[in-house]
């Protein structure tokens, strides 16, 4: 692996204009027509026409595109946008022909980094997004051999201040259906259960996703968990995942005994504690019988 390679493997943000500065080059900033622009291949990332969109414009109208885009040469023609596709709409909208860019030649793989690494800091990013970004970022650095100290997922990570267990997360989630996926975008479904949600089959999330569609359900962790469990077992069935996410606690409410239900039990002298721990003591004998009485009805079945 070449040295510029190396770096934009784990450049930063702040990092990518000033590869180039390293490596000895002098990059030129040039126009070119937007009309040439075509957006990254599979890219991850919303551009919305919302009202940050609209200050974006009055930004560009007045004092044109302060920062240059990224792009790459098409075999087919025209460019690649790496870097800068809310600039690119925002120079639509205000009604430019062209936008100024670095046209840089690199791989699929560095093209990948670059485009993640400059989008994946923003403040406005859905979980799903997030989640194929990483997966994307993850899979072009293995791709280009990364290796030293760190495991992949935690140099994905570094652009964006995450842990290599939280990449994993996050990288869990382009397991889901496109329903639960979006249930997790609206917080509908937390990241916890979300991520053992992903190791449903398709047609087991299939399941889950009508329970929480027609019933309005809030999974809880522990349900997430047994429906894991039970899909990892090959027991999981329709059925089974209605009675587990439908079930719900019953509160027993606050138990209260009348001091005179209990007075002749105890003798005159014994206080509240002592008391308490007698009923506490007793009560634990009464449970291990239970248990006791259900295991033997459990053997002889």
């Amino acid at each position: 692996m070449n040295k510029r390679k190396a770096v934009i493997s784990l450049a930063g943000y702040e990092d990518i204009f000033e590869d180039s500065m390293e490596s000895g080059e002098r990059e030129e900033v040039v126009r070119l027509p937007i009309s040439q622009f075509h957006t990254f291949r599979n890219h991850p990332f919303r551009v919305l026409d919302d009202e940050k969109m609209e200050e974006t414009v009055k930004s560009v109208k007045q004092y044109g595109i302060l920062m240059p885009g990224i792009v790459r040469p098409l075999n087919t023609g025209g460019y690649e946008v790496i870097a800068g596709h809310r600039r690119w709409r925002a120079c639509e909208l205000a009604g430019l022909k062209e936008m100024p860019v670095l046209v840089r030649n690199m791989t699929d793989e560095e093209a990948t980094v670059i485009m993640v690494d400059t989008n994946i800091q923003r403040e406005d990013i859905l979980p799903s997004e997030k989640a194929k970004a990483y997966k994307m970022k993850y899979e072009a650095m293995k791709h280009q051999g990364s290796k030293g100290e760190k495991f992949t997922a935690d140099l994905v990570g570094e652009a964006a201040g995450e842990s290599g267990r939280t990449v994993q997360r996050y990288i869990r989630l382009t397991e889901l259906i496109a329903e639960l996926l979006d249930a997790v975008d609206h917080k509908v479904i937390s990241m916890k259960v979300a991520e053992k949600l992903s190791y449903l089959s398709v047609e087991e999330q299939g399941w889950v996703w009508e329970c929480v569609k027609t019933a309005s359900v809030q999974i809880q962790d522990r349900q997430a968990e047994c429906l894991k469990t039970q899909s990892k077992q090959g027991l999981l069935h329709p059925a089974m995942v209605q009675d587990i996410l439908m079930k719900k606690t019953r509160s027993r409410g606050q138990v209260t005994i009348p001091e005179k239900r209990i007075a002749d039990y105890f003798p005159a002298t014994y206080n509240k504690q002592q008391i308490e721990e007698v009923i506490y003591l007793l009560l634990e004998q009464w449970k291990k019988r239970q248990e006791g009485e259900k295991d033997g009805e459990h053997n002889k079945i």
